[in-house]
């Protein structure tokens, strides 16, 4: 077990995410940075799918009471154990009685925990991610505990994966056209600009500050999934993100790729993206 002496701002429990429900109108969640979940995963021999800690902006404190190993990635939040500080993509040994503890982010956003074979939370609907109404939780709170197993015999020494921590350091998000992109004739031109992440953020969805495009059009409700950007009647731009509703009826102009999803949940309020087209 992990025992949470602090929460941090928002940390959830999450998997790759919850499929084969959104027929039903429940969101897919999971991670909102794929990307580094996995590679916190991957450092410890984990499945990918293997639930980790997704630590928002402001890491907690965490106490083990078992013996096991960990890995972090994503933002850097500063961590810590018993004092001494730990470098992101990195695999340690924790034991019984060690402290983890993380600060608030001085890179990126999102910051990921995986521990050996994963956290063990109840799995509802095959997710072990966090939503509600569908867990009890929406985050996890002070004095409450984490259940995970114990490392099985001999824990193995440090590995340390070599890669670019600021993989998502650059502005540019790329998205593929969205099935109502020609109706905007204009929308060629508007790529061209930088836009601002706006302060209105969260797993939901993300906005940016400028105005996009305003609009007469309407459309019957359809579906969405995460990525998706809609194009509301005043203009603005609403990127859906892994808590996103399954239905939307604005004009979907753009859906990003995974790796732009991931990209975009490592932004904070005030930075800048520019959107890249494929095709």
């Amino acid at each position: 077990m992990i025992k949470v002496l602090k929460a941090g701002f928002y940390t959830t429990i999450q998997d790759l995410g919850r499929f084969g429900y959104r027929d039903k109108g429940v969101p897919v969640s999971g991670a909102m940075d794929t990307y580094s979940s996995s590679l916190a995963n991957a450092l410890l021999d984990n499945d990918q799918n293997a639930a980790v800690l997704e630590m928002t902006m402001l890491g907690p404190k965490l106490k083990f009471m078992t013996d096991t190993e960990i890995a972090i990635s994503g933002a850097y939040m500063h961590p810590s154990l018993n004092d001494t500080p730990l470098s992101n993509n990195r695999k340690y040994r924790v034991k019984m009685g060690d402290v983890l503890n993380f600060k608030g982010v001085s890179d990126g956003f999102r910051a990921y925990l995986a521990v050996k074979e994963g956290i063990q939370s109840p799995v509802v609907l095959n997710s072990r991610s966090m939503y509600v109404p569908i867990t009890t939780f929406a985050q996890l709170k002070e004095d409450t505990t984490i259940p995970v197993n114990a490392a099985s015999g001999h824990v193995t020494e440090y590995a340390h994966i070599k890669t670019d921590e600021e993989w998502y350091s650059g502005n540019a998000i790329e998205v593929f056209k969205g099935p109502e992109y020609d109706w905007f004739p204009d929308i060629k031109k508007r790529l061209r600009n930088d836009y601002t992440v706006s302060k209105v953020n969260n797993r939901m969805a993300y906005q940016v500050e400028e105005v996009f495009i305003t609009h007469e059009r309407s459309m019957l409700t359809s579906a969405t999934i995460p990525g998706t950007v809609q194009l509301t009647p005043a203009g603005k731009l609403i990127i859906l993100m892994k808590d996103a509703q399954t239905t939307g009826g604005y004009p979907r102009v753009f859906q990003l790729t995974e790796k732009a999803i991931a990209k975009l949940a490592q932004k904070k309020a005030g930075e800048n993206i520019r959107f890249e087209l494929l095709t």
